[in-house]
């Protein structure tokens, strides 16, 4: 009798989510950063305290436990929910026609690369919407992948208005370390208690290249890519201005439509504070399954199910992610309006 081969505890839902959790990331200045750590939750739904601007994420309690208990009234509290992002494959058997010797390890070993490298393409997807959903969070207001509808505005759900500096770079006299001082002031006097190694701006190539060719920038750029060109530095990954580093950032996407967003738009930059103890974060839910009901969120979920006639096997993934920043005042938007 010829046994299905993915009916082998390999391809579970523990194996396959376990797997997928470790694959290598490819996608993700946010996570090269380290800027939004994870935080599994228990529940879809998180309850986050506002007081002053600073958002505290609540802990879930059993049903009937006492809550946890506010210091003052003038606190507000709000629940969000989780977005839910599930993608689907398929393997079908001729992608593993050529491995068919049953009932050997080398069999398995080998069908379990042809899911991995699937889950991987899938993966990347997966990462690359975490990083366009992170970098909402960095500017405010988080869009789902058309770049229109907005799944939550931090600033209108706290009535917080962003900080925006005009940086004016179209004229020469502008005194641009005028505005980082502002920049820096701003945020330094909005972290409330929280810390900061520096802070970083990421900006679009437009941005980058008008503040580099500035007039009262422009020697101090050469300065430094001087110094950096001897080392074989690539400038655009971080150049030092007025106590900020400037870093051009290219993230875009595609819809499944075909449309491509850019991360940050043309002629902007967003900038934040680095080196935060709980600023900025991932909170991550379970799965819908019935096996994860209850449990920790993880950043990503997989599962296989055999087709009828066993006719090959679907593939399904999923995550449950929400960045946040716990103080969205933090967020300062440079632009120039010439």
């Amino acid at each position: 009798m010829i046994l299905n081969p993915f009916q082998n505890d390999a391809f579970n839902m523990v194996s396959l989510t376990q797997s997928i959790n470790i694959l290598p990331n490819m996608y993700g200045r946010c996570e090269q950063l380290n800027l939004f750590p994870i935080k599994g939750v228990s529940s879809r739904q998180i309850v986050v305290e506002e007081q002053n601007g600073f958002l505290n994420i609540l802990p879930t309690r059993p049903v009937g436990s006492p809550g946890t208990i506010g210091s003052s009234p003038k606190r507000k509290v709000r629940t969000f929910t989780v977005p839910h992002i599930p993608h689907d494959d398929s393997i079908l058997p001729e992608d593993y026609a050529n491995v068919r010797a049953f009932g050997t390890e080398n069999q398995i070993q080998t069908l379990v690369g042809i899911v991995n490298d699937r889950l991987q393409r899938m993966k990347n997807k997966h990462d690359i919407t975490k990083e366009y959903l992170r970098m909402g969070a960095l500017k405010g207001v988080i869009l789902d992948s058309d770049g229109v509808t907005v799944i939550y505005n931090l600033f209108n759900e706290f009535q917080i208005k962003q900080k925006s500096i005009d940086f004016v770079l179209g004229t020469s006299t502008t005194d641009v370390r005028g505005k980082c001082m502002e920049l820096l002031r701003h945020i330094e006097l909005s972290l409330m208690g929280e810390v900061m190694s520096g802070v970083r701006c990421l900006v679009s190539p437009e941005f980058f290249d008008k503040l580099t060719s500035h007039a009262n920038v422009k020697a101090a750029y050469q300065n430094y890519y001087a110094a950096q060109n001897m080392l074989g530095g690539d400038l655009r990954k971080g150049f030092q201005f007025g106590g900020i580093t400037w870093e051009e950032y290219l993230g875009r996407a595609s819809d499944i439509d075909g449309n491509v967003h850019k991360f940050v738009p043309a002629g902007e930059g967003i900038s934040f504070p680095e080196g935060t103890m709980d600023t900025f974060r991932t909170v991550c839910a379970p799965a819908d399954f019935l096996d994860t009901v209850g449990t920790i969120g993880q950043p990503y979920y997989a599962k296989m199910k055999v087709r009828d006639f066993e006719r090959g096997v679907d593939l399904h993934t999923q995550s449950n992610i929400l960045p946040m920043c716990a103080r969205p005042s933090l967020l300062v938007r440079v632009w120039s309006s010439n």
